[in-house]
């Protein structure tokens, strides 16, 4: 209840405050690339398996789907990164297992804010079909044919931007949410009602700033996509210890 009562105070940060989290997380980066560089393979390899899974089996539209969700549960995915960031400002080396198996993260808190972000993600999805439905009466079994009608027709067109103004509504939700809440949950002494409550204090004291950071985490996300997620492997972990260095730069008494 304390936590709750007691909400840290948050900084103000420039516009191009996000840059300069960028450049720290890649010096935190080439402080351990060993393990980091591994944790972001086994996102890499994970999200490939997944998304070439449903798209083996003809579920070319669950594909798109899946990959805009990636951007709204990310922020817990990126929990060893945030470790890694807060053993790098005590001075430590962080290891695989440190990074693989946080403690912290294994705990109530962290599972409701996971939870809240996976009912966000149904609601996506959920919103996704339906736009879908009502842009075609057809069923796209295929990529190829899913990306013809979406950018050869008119109603495809429509349904992508339907799509993205909701999808992006909903992922701004889940960023405000989470942006700085999930690094804070590392610490024991907070809760999830105090962590988000900071997250949402940050994101309107610095609405253009983290308006800014969400545009390049979005972009730098669907760019690995792009890339069959082989990208992931740096881009991943690189962003996990630049959102560290954002919660620190937020949050007055973060770390």
């Amino acid at each position: 209840m304390d936590a709750t009562l007691h909400l840290p105070a948050v900084r103000p940060v420039s516009l191009a405050a996000p840059f300069g989290w960028l450049a720290a997380g890649w010096r935190d980066l080439m402080r351990a690339p060993g393990p980091l560089l591994l944790y972001g393979l086994a996102i890499a390899l994970a999200s490939f398996t997944l998304c070439y899974g449903v798209y083996s089996t003809n579920g070319a539209f669950w594909v798109l789907v899946l990959t805009a969700g990636f951007v709204m549960i990310a922020p817990i995915l990126a929990m060893g990164p945030y470790e890694a960031g807060r053993l790098i400002d005590q001075g430590k080396r962080p290891r695989l297992g440190q990074i693989l198996f946080v403690r912290s993260a294994f705990r109530q808190d962290v599972a409701y804010l996971s939870l809240l972000l996976v009912m966000l993600y149904f609601l996506w999805s959920r919103i996704a079909q339906i736009v879908y439905g009502l842009s075609t009466y057809q069923i796209h079994r295929d990529v190829d044919a899913l990306a013809a009608f979406a950018i050869g027709t008119d109603e495809g067109r429509a349904m992508l931007m339907t799509g993205t103004l909701i999808g992006g509504v909903l992922a701004f939700v889940a960023y405000a949410l989470v942006v700085v809440s999930a690094p804070m949950l590392l610490s024991s002494s907070t809760n999830v009602f105090a962590a988000v409550a900071t997250s949402v204090r940050a994101v309107n004291a610095n609405f253009f700033p983290l308006l800014l950071w969400a545009v390049i985490i979005t972009a730098l996300l669907l760019i690995s996509a792009a890339t069959g997620f082989l990208a992931l492997v740096v881009v991943f972990p690189w962003l996990g210890l630049a959102s560290w260095r954002a919660y620190r730069s937020l949050v007055a008494d973060g770390g």
